[in-house]
């Protein structure tokens, strides 16, 4: 197959980048399953830009940077921060759905952690779901635009040196449905894949979120960085029915009272901003107050709140609770931290090129430099807009590489596997020693432990995949624990404890804060 534009992926980043590229030449968009399978559609909070009149630009930039703990790119953020109103102007013209303040034509302006003023856009509790549907009804409607679902990205086709340097030039595609694999040549290549956070076993995000996209850019050789700093979001629903049930920080914008079991509020002690400190200092509050009492969880308090106002502004999770039987109007929730955000990914330019010529990285697979350290709540699908925006301009002029002849996939002596079990084992242990050793406290030996295990799984995996034929679970799990090894050795790198990377050893900041880049260089395939 051929393509100008192959995108991987379709979330906010890869649908946005399709619509624009689309007005320059044909578009595939891959998604691993249904094109609304994604960590866009599970976002509640909403998007950060300045509309409010008491707020400004500058603002915007110093809460990012304050967050983001002397590790963000003032570029980036610029660029970013700017962009904001468009951006907005932009998804209404989609059709995206917004709320507005009652009886007036502005739009109602939220407030999430970290921010010292109310700017965050949002559909209720439901924003991502709303930009998604607006997303998927455009780019469905778009004559250039192929969307194809339940085929996920096996690895990336490059040509070693192109022009003095290395290029990639589209993928190897595996159909799940008929367990073929297909090869698709593009103009330019898109890697829209989300996150990472199905590295741990306690995470917000769906279950596609499995870094599959920086772990082929590192096996490509692109540079991937700061990779240690994983965002653990503060408030996801703690009940033995919820999966990955997220409790949005608005919820805390809006009023809401971390306490212990036991009714005790507590994060007077932790932060000046109290429950709206950053997410990371939260986080590790929480984390502390579980480990100092004992308990199995905290509870986000909002029975102090007008019961109408708490259930019209979020409906879907009062609603949820309710399901559960919890009445959040009345009840305090049952809430644990759990992995969010990567707010670091494949290194990229601030046109979402990476290292590889015509290979861009957009959303959580990027790293941009917005988020630095650590992420300021709403700040991700801004930058998905902002830079598949610019990503999609720079990709229009990009010049069509590719050798005279294609390799096809060939599966070699390779069998069907006989024993899938030891793919559902080595992905729990991985998980597992990911969220017991590389979570929101970390230290040398618990840093040394993991880096033991996981190359001894890796070495298991990379067996497996070499003997039996690739399935949707075993790329997912090849990929998974390479991004765990990468997670791993960005923290065995970093010897201070700066946003959300807390080490035991080194709990102060160093004087001159330093990007962690990892890239492959030589040596086999990772």
């Amino acid at each position: 197959m051929e393509t100008d534009f192959l995108v991987l992926g379709s979330g906010i980043a890869g649908l946005n980048f399709a619509l624009l590229a689309a007005e320059h030449g044909k578009v595939t968009v891959i998604t691993k399953r249904s094109v609304t399978d994604t960590n866009t559609d599970w976002a509640q909070g909403g998007v950060a830009a300045v509309l409010g009149d008491d707020d400004s630009f500058e603002q915007h930039i110093q809460d990012t940077l304050t967050v983001g703990d002397g590790l963000c790119d003032p570029k980036a953020v610029e660029i970013c921060v700017e962009s904001g109103p468009a951006v907005i102007e932009r998804m209404l013209a989609l059709g995206v759905r917004l709320d507005r303040a009652e009886g007036a034509a502005n739009l109602q302006l939220g407030r999430e952690g970290g921010h010292t003023r109310r700017r965050i856009v949002h559909f209720a509790d439901a924003t991502g779901h709303e930009i998604q549907r607006a997303l998927v009804a455009a780019a469905q409607r778009h004559p250039n635009i192929t969307i194809i679902p339940d085929h996920i990205a096996v690895d990336l086709l490059s040509m070693a040196k192109y022009g003095g340097e290395p290029a990639c030039f589209g993928a190897y595609v595996l159909d799940q449905n008929r367990g073929e694999v297909k090869t698709i040549a593009a103009r330019a290549t898109v890697l829209a894949t989300g996150g990472c956070g199905k590295v741990y076993v306690y995470t917000s995000n769906p279950d596609v979120a499995t870094g599959d996209g920086i772990a082929m850019a590192y096996r490509l050789g692109a540079a991937v960085s700061d990779l240690e700093f994983v965002q653990f979001h503060p408030t996801v629903l703690y009940h033995p029915q919820a999966k990955s049930f997220l409790l949005t920080e608005a919820m805390r914008g809006e009023g809401g009272i971390l306490r212990t079991p036991d009714g005790v509020a507590f994060m007077h002690k932790y932060h000046p901003l109290k429950d709206l400190g950053p997410r990371d200092v939260v986080a590790r509050a929480i984390d502390h107050e579980l480990k100092r009492t004992g308990a199995d969880y905290a509870l986000l308090d909002m029975t102090h709140l007008d019961p109408g106002f708490v259930r019209g502004r979020f409906p879907n999770i009062a609603e949820r609770c309710m399901q559960l039987g919890i009445d959040i109007t009345k009840q305090p929730i049952p809430c644990v931290p759990a992995a969010h955000y990567m707010c670091g990914g494949v290194k990229t330019d601030e046109h979402g090129m990476t290292t590889i010529k015509n290979l861009y990285a957009i959303g959580e697979t990027a790293c941009t430099g917005l988020h630095g350290a650590n992420r300021l709540a709403s700040n991700s699908l801004l930058e998905a807009m902002v830079y598949s925006s610019r990503a999609a301009a720079h990709a229009s002029h990009a010049e069509r590489v590719r050798p005279s002849q294609i390799a096809p996939w060939s599966s070699g002596n390779a069998t069907d596997s006989n024993d899938a079990i030891v793919v559902a084992l080595n992905w729990d242990e991985v998980r597992r020693l990911m969220w017991s050793y590389i979570g929101i406290v970390r230290s040398d030996k618990r840093i040394e432990r993991a880096r033991r295990r996981i190359e001894v799984l890796r070495d298991e995996i990379r067996e497996y995949y070499w003997d039996f034929k690739i399935t949707g679970d075993l790329i997912e799990l090849r990929d998974l624990a390479l991004v765990a090894h990468l997670i791993i050795e960005s923290a065995r790198r970093r010897k201070e404890s700066r946003g959300a990377h807390f080490t035991l050893d080194y709990p102060d900041k160093l004087p001159e804060a330093r990007h962690s880049e990892l890239q492959l260089t030589n040596g086999p395939a990772a």
